[in-house]
């Protein structure tokens, strides 16, 4: 069928605006046949998507420009026209070496834990053993980010080992690493099971920090235009319905079902509310913004987020830049496809298409294209700013 389109994704929290789309009509609404194709692991979704099994994919931001510049297998050019959310991760670590660095029932301080963990990483008779779901995963460059940030080396005084979600709790559960990073509903598992504690979200360490996109092969995108709109504004109709409070419910036992999460409703419920228990007999702790949705242009792609991936793709890929591969990776989110889908709408979109990250101590209204819009704080845990203009000086501080 024509309208029809297939969209990989995996059993996570961070899936949701595709699903919810389907499940309430969105994208019936703007003439769409939407079929999803549930998967176990990211390489799997990367497969599909190149070898033409889906049309598009729920995915980790980096990997999209892994992906693009031919890092670990022939480059395919990928577009990410919508993002499907900010946040989302936490880290969470075995039980015996949370309550070493942070206070039961609250969720610490990056710098605070951070120094803490560095002297037990010093001390340590074997490298501690992080999980992160893919290495071209925002998982990873945010953990990363933060070890560095703490005076820890990756991969000189820890160890990194890839893990798909559905797996971390067990993973944990087996002694196979010590803490691992990872979307929702997997961490909740691992508290439950009473093999995780919580210490942070990775809002902590980036507060708006880009999580999962929507992906297409480059060539799809421009033959498929049209339908690529129509599901942009499907997927903005069910940003909107995630974040209204009387849904959370109804979305939770969706998403709960077993041909998408195939989880425990009371967990997903939590993470729409930005509720956590940190660990297993602990109190709800309620972190504002933990999974952040549709306000403030969350689902903009914009092209500074895909420039700060690329900076962290050079730092811990140990390669030089190169100001070819930084443009190659810019062009990969494609905030013009996202302004033609909502030219006309009343969602607001904002007037540039770049900015500089983790800059906005307080709240700030900026220049708009279309509505008015306000964006929050949006710091990372240093207190170091990105500036879009000034890659090569910004990796150079950095290394």
């Amino acid at each position: 069928m024509p309208n029809s389109l297939a969209i990989g994704f995996l059993p996570l929290v961070d899936a949701a605006l595709p699903i919810l789309a389907l499940e309430h009509g969105f994208a019936e609404d703007e003439g769409l046949n939407l079929r999803l194709v549930r998967d176990l692991s990211w390489a799997t979704v990367l497969d599909r998507l190149l070898y033409g099994h889906t049309d598009a994919a729920h995915m980790v931001a980096p990997l999209t420009i892994a992906t693009t510049l031919g890092r670990g297998r022939p480059a395919q050019p990928l577009s990410v026209p919508f993002v499907l959310g900010l946040n989302g991760n936490a880290i969470t670590f075995r039980p015996d070496l949370a309550q070493q660095i942070v206070g039961q029932g609250q969720l610490g301080d990056p710098a605070t834990v951070g120094a803490k963990l560095a002297a037990i990483v010093k001390r340590s008779p074997r490298k501690l053993r992080f999980g992160v779901v893919h290495r071209y995963s925002s998982h990873n460059y945010m953990l990363r980010y933060w070890l560095a940030g703490s005076g820890i080396r990756p991969d000189t005084d820890v160890e990194f080992t890839t893990v798909a979600p559905p797996f971390c709790a067990d993973a944990l559960e087996a002694g196979e690493v010590d803490a691992i990073c990872v979307g929702e509903p997997w961490n909740s598992v691992a508290v439950e099971r009473g093999v995780g504690q919580i210490v942070l979200a990775t809002a902590q360490v980036w507060r708006r920090g880009v999580e999962k996109v929507l992906a297409l092969r480059q060539p799809v995108l421009e033959d498929k235009r049209p339908q690529v709109r129509a599901l942009i504004r499907a997927l903005v109709r069910a940003g909107r319905h995630f974040v209204d409070p009387e849904n959370w419910d109804a979305n939770a036992e969706i998403l709960a079902r077993p041909a998408y999460l195939d989880g425990n409703p009371t967990l997903i419920r939590r993470a729409i509310s930005d509720r956590l228990l940190l660990r297993q007999g602990g109190d709800l702790v309620h972190f504002p913004d933990f999974m952040f949705q549709y306000r403030e242009a969350a689902n903009f792609p914009w092209v500074s987020q895909a420039e700060w991936l690329y900076t962290q793709m050079v730092r811990w890929d140990g390669l030089p830049y190169s100001p070819e591969d930084a443009a190659l990776a810019a062009r990969v989110f494609r905030p013009d496809v996202y302004r033609s889908a909502l030219l006309g709408t009343g969602e607001p979109l904002p007037g540039a298409s770049s900015k500089v990250e983790g800059s906005l101590k307080r709240r700030t209204a900026v220049t708009a294209q279309q509505g008015a819009m306000v964006l929050e704080r949006n710091q990372f845990f240093d207190g170091i700013a990105f500036d879009p203009a000034d890659l090569a000086g910004y990796i150079e501080r950095q290394t």
